[in-house]
């Protein structure tokens, strides 16, 4: 019982704590900076990033597609809202889960084919982001050796397992736990290494961070600050790959540090830097959960019940180990 609970509350405390010590160290010059912001740049902030959740619902949609699975747009976006939403409360990203369940109760898919379409979703758009902020390190000057590493690791693993994957043929084995592994990587094969998967897959996923760079352009206008597109995609690069260890629910506290530090190397004022990072993620944030929340209803009163039995026996076995 107590490990279940601080499972969850120590990652929350930890975010909690390092926005505090963020607004602490700018908080003189956080007023000012607020009372300079242009509220109608919020809107638009919030119209592309449902547009960044819509194109995800479809990239979706078309993975379930390559595992032979027919799931509208609208129900791969509410399943991707879903999960999504469930990855703000939770750590360890453990949210993705109850996508698996959706699918299995609503489309009796298997679980191993709900976790390959989610292990698709997932190499594509780390492979991406890091490309993306690969080439905005060409663009970008004075930029700490650490960031080259936060982008080339990433980027050089998803190559290297996708070129595996392309190689490998089918593979079978009589012990139950390898066979499952072999099935996994089958199907994440045959989700995503035909030559229009790749095409597709890569494109959306290019338009897909685009967006989410254009609304943290939006929240960049906001406080009339001026900050180079390239810059903005590289702190984006760097708050979703710092991000991506689950330290903290929805890598609440650790992106707005990445978005943060990010800017000040630009030459961004601390107060104004801070309050953008925050801002940005509370939007990017409050839209996952507005669309989680619609999208729950969307399914029906059994998705909650899912939702807690998924989480609870993940973090059942977190105990167990």
């Amino acid at each position: 019982m107590y490990r279940k609970i601080s499972a969850i509350l120590i990652p929350t405390l930890l975010a909690a704590g390092i926005i505090a010590y963020m607004l602490y160290t700018v908080w003189g010059n956080l007023l000012t900076a607020l009372q300079r912001a242009i509220p109608a740049y919020l809107l638009l902030a919030v119209l592309i990033c449902i547009t960044s959740w819509w194109l995800r619902g479809w990239r979706y949609h078309f993975i379930l597609e390559g595992l032979n699975y027919s799931v509208g747009t609208v129900q791969s976006t509410a399943c991707v809202c879903i999960s999504q939403t469930a990855n703000l409360i939770v750590p360890a990203r453990l949210g993705d889960f109850v996508r698996a369940f959706i699918l299995k109760h609503e489309y009796q898919t298997t679980y191993s084919e709900g976790v390959s379409s989610i292990v698709v979703e997932r190499i594509f758009d780390v492979v991406i982001v890091a490309f993306l902020g690969a080439v905005s390190l060409f663009f970008v000057l004075n930029v700490p050796s650490w960031f080259y590493t936060i982008i080339v690791i990433p980027l050089l693993a998803g190559v290297i397992f996708l070129v595996f994957l392309l190689f490998i043929g089918k593979l079978t084995s009589k012990n139950r736990y390898i066979a499952i592994l072999f099935t996994l990587l089958d199907e994440i094969r045959r989700a995503s290494l035909s030559v229009k998967s790749i095409l597709v897959l890569s494109a959306t996923s290019i338009v897909i961070w685009l967006l989410d760079s254009l609304v943290t352009v939006a929240i960049v206008l906001m406080f009339q600050e001026q900050i180079p597109f390239a810059v903005v995609v590289l702190a984006i690069v760097i708050g979703n790959l710092v991000k991506a260890v689950p330290l903290t629910p929805g890598g609440i506290g650790t992106y707005e540090l990445a978005l943060a530090i990010t800017f000040e190397l630009a030459g961004v004022a601390p107060a104004e830097a801070t309050l953008i990072a925050v801002i940005d993620h509370l939007v990017k944030n409050l839209v996952t959960a507005a669309g989680g929340i619609i999208s729950i209803y969307y399914f029906g009163d059994w998705v909650i019940p899912e939702i807690k039995t998924a989480i609870d026996a993940k973090l059942s076995r977190r105990k167990e180990t």
